[in-house]
């Protein structure tokens, strides 16, 4: 069904856990605004997100079209489920 936070293939539901690292504060006023609501982070998370790719706008600039990433190899192999090594490698200097 449009609008739900999963896809649903037959009684499967799948979904994706993913990390951000995100500004203290506004961290703080996350915490304190879904208290205030009674609502879990996770919620406001996804309707913030529903809410910029409805009404496509980001609150930044207009970005160029003809940009292209470049990537470069990184030469460190983790495994991104096993959060303890992920975290271990990430503090390396």
């Amino acid at each position: 069904m449009p609008g739900e936070p999963y896809n649903h293939i037959g009684d499967i539901v799948s979904h994706m856990k993913t990390t951000f690292n995100i500004d203290e504060a506004l961290m703080r006023q996350l915490r304190i605004e879904a208290a205030r609501r009674g609502v879990t982070m996770k919620s406001m998370v996804e309707s913030g997100i529903r809410h910029v790719i409805a009404n496509g706008n980001s609150g930044g600039k207009a970005r160029n079209s003809s940009f292209k990433v470049k990537t470069y190899p990184m030469g460190i192999k983790v495994d991104v489920a096993n959060r303890d090594e992920l975290y271990r490698v990430m503090e390396e200097d």
